[in-house]
């Protein structure tokens, strides 16, 4: 099968790279082993598809942890709202603005998403080869071809949109990492993002089910703070998880650096006015065991952990608590340490890659390799990720239009 254009991956910037091109009125083939495009698209958002945020491009690119200016020009170029009106007004799928910005389907249904899409590239005529690229054939530094499981396909450019490592149950192994170092691109070690954490602290278990919310998390680097995010957070019996603990995770870079984390439980207190509040509680309760105590200051299952990190048998009265045992208890509540040791996930199940095709190579305004002519890149396969709340499909969006705009405007022949 001869094409103008071969879009390696049929994902989300995949879908969006071909259906762009196809509209400039190229050839297009998407190579993709599932029958069905979009197949982690489909599993996003619990099933419900964070299709973007509903926020300005400067936003946008706050929320991205690996190499925002490199996505300025596609963000400006295809912002959230662009795709909002894409989803809504072109491909006719009523969107909804939900809490923090985040937008998805009215329906609640992922399978909207990705199927809008599939049915959009269908009708522009786009291919589709069942199989995987194994290599790409480039002469005299110009790209001549995709290399497939199913034969060579004999084009003047490609797009990879192969996505990370995470989710390879869905097609996402990492084979775009392979395919450009094959060409000489330089790839970023890949390393989940936005995954659990494990921590060895006992009370992690203890407290497994508790998500307590409007705490302060600080992420600790070789004893420095380098991240602090107020939010939500979930215990679990291997350790941390939850929106902030998910977002932290970006953060890390696990085998370089040693990572810890603190907990304020009343971040909008600072620690005199804590102190205040616990005398109050311990004036109103001085007859009451510890344990019993604080039912009005921490939530119950809480206060066992409490005590035990600052010292306090529970049984102690409150009028017997000491001056320096009250301060240990407030130390405490304003900075619960917990020591992480990775990710509770390995990247094949991450919800993003981070790593990927160095965006140094990459030209930021058509998403085109800077060594070899003809070949593009699209979505998670670059070095760029975000967290959560509509940003990693947002840089799909806009990195897959950027790459198949780009190709529509040069015409391959």
């Amino acid at each position: 099968m001869r094409a103008d254009v071969a879009v390696i991956g049929g994902g989300a910037a995949g879908l969006m790279a071909a259906g762009t091109a196809a509209e400039h009125g190229l050839k297009v083939v998407i190579v993709e082993p599932n029958e069905r495009y979009g197949q982690k698209l489909r599993i996003t958002g619990k099933g419900r598809c964070n299709v973007t945020n509903h926020c300005d491009v400067r936003t946008f690119l706050a929320n991205v942890v690996s190499n925002p200016k490199f996505l300025y020009s596609a963000a400006t170029a295809f912002s959230p709202s662009d795709v909002m009106d894409f989803f809504e007004d072109r491909l006719g799928v009523p969107l909804k603005t939900e809490r923090g910005g985040r937008v998805f389907p009215v329906s609640d249904n992922a399978h909207d998403i990705a199927d809008a899409l599939s049915r959009w590239c269908e009708t522009l005529g786009v291919g589709h080869v069942y199989g995987r690229a194994a290599g790409l054939a480039v002469e005299d530094g110009r790209l001549r071809g995709v290399v497939t499981s199913r034969g060579m396909i004999p084009c003047a450019a490609a797009i990879v949109c192969t996505g990370g490592k995470s989710c390879p149950s869905t097609g996402s192994t990492g084979d775009g990492y392979a395919l450009a170092a094959s060409v000489g691109h330089t790839v970023v070690p890949p390393r989940p993002s936005l995954v659990p954490l494990i921590s060895s602290a006992p009370y992690c278990a203890e407290l497994a089910g508790f998500s307590p919310r409007n705490v302060d998390l600080t992420v600790y680097e070789d004893g420095k703070a380098v991240y602090t995010e107020r939010g939500e957070m979930l215990f679990a019996y291997y350790g941390v998880t939850g929106p902030l603990v998910l977002t932290a995770s970006a953060h890390m870079r696990w085998g370089e650096k040693k990572y810890d984390l603190s907990v304020d439980f009343k971040p909008a207190l600072d620690s005199r006015k804590l102190d205040e509040r616990i005398l109050r509680d311990l004036e109103k309760f001085k007859n009451r065991d510890m344990g019993n105590a604080l039912g009005e200051l921490l939530p119950r299952s809480l206060i066992p952990v409490m005590l035990r990190l600052a010292q306090i048998p529970p049984e102690t009265k409150a009028h017997d608590l000491t001056r320096a045992q009250r301060q240990a208890l407030g130390q405490v509540i304003k900075a619960l340490p917990v020591p992480v040791s990775g990710p509770w996930e390995p990247a094949n199940s991450a919800i993003v890659t981070g790593g990927g095709v160095d965006v140094r190579q990459i030209d930021p305004r058509t998403m085109g390799s800077k060594l070899v002519r003809g070949l593009y890149f699209a979505g998670e396969v670059l070095d760029v990720d975000a967290y959560t709340g509509g940003y990693n499909l947002q840089i799909a969006w806009s990195t897959g239009r950027c790459a198949g705009r780009a190709v529509g405007k040069e015409r391959p022949a």
